[in-house]
């Protein structure tokens, strides 16, 4: 298959035909198979994925405000970053076979790279900010509301939160490895109490800073609530 004829497979899968089709052939450009074949002059798609992360937020946060005015800004932050994570960018990405696209390195193609989802992730951003370049900002939110549409609800006024805020250390960790690559760490500060009837409390901390406490019942139940008090001090931050 050309080149031509694979970027247009792509696009009726997006559903979007690009103006200039060397943007999206940008997109798919693993940094490996820029260096294995530094002769081809290839520039990998690192600068678009910086871009497309920017871009997925302002979209996914427009459209957000848009269907769920009544949420806070705490609320909507808690959302976004319940949508807007490398599991479910990995899962989307699987979804439009983004993987049978990219271009790849020799040593990446060995170790599964079509499969990874910090890579699948990454290229989902990086043909997102291809798209807005290419089209613009309407055009991008358009796509991203077809894609998103399961997650932001059929109903304009349903509760997400509800469906979103079940598990907040899932969320925290998913945010935190998104926003500062690297996992937040629970320690147990306090149990007192006697045995059928104890207190818990834990702080939850990332690079050694602790981020909030949160106490119950149980030590799963505390860490929960440290989790929730976090997730609402990084969106205020």
């Amino acid at each position: 298959m050309s080149e031509a004829s694979h970027l247009e497979k792509l696009e009726k899968i997006l559903g979007y035909s690009f103006k200039n089709p060397r943007t999206l052939h940008q997109a798919l450009i693993h940094r490996s198979f820029s260096h294995e074949n530094p002769h081809l002059e290839e520039t990998d798609n690192e600068t678009l994925e910086f871009l497309g992360d920017a871009v997925l937020g302002l979209a996914v946060s427009h459209l957000l405000l848009e269907r769920f005015p009544h949420l806070n800004e705490g609320e909507l932050s808690r959302l976004r970053s319940s949508i807007v994570n490398e599991r479910e960018l990995a899962k989307l990405s699987q979804g439009l076979n983004l993987g049978d696209f990219l271009r790849l390195g020799k040593g990446e193609e060995l170790t599964g790279g079509r499969q990874k989802p910090s890579l699948l992730a990454d290229t989902f951003e990086a043909v997102l900010a291809a798209i807005y370049l290419d089209g613009g900002m309407e055009a991008t939110i358009h796509l991203v509301e077809r894609l998103f549409e399961a997650f932001l609800g059929a109903e304009r006024d349903a509760d997400p939160l509800k469906r979103w805020d079940k598990d907040y250390k899932t969320q925290l960790q998913e945010l935190t490895q998104g926003r500062f690559r690297m996992a937040p760490v629970y320690l147990l500060e306090i149990e007192e109490g006697p045995d059928h009837d104890k207190t818990f409390q834990v702080s939850v901390a990332l690079d050694g800073r602790i981020l909030a406490r949160g106490s119950g019942k149980s030590k799963k139940e505390a860490q929960q609530q440290a989790a929730r008090q976090a997730l609402e001090a990084l969106s205020d931050d």
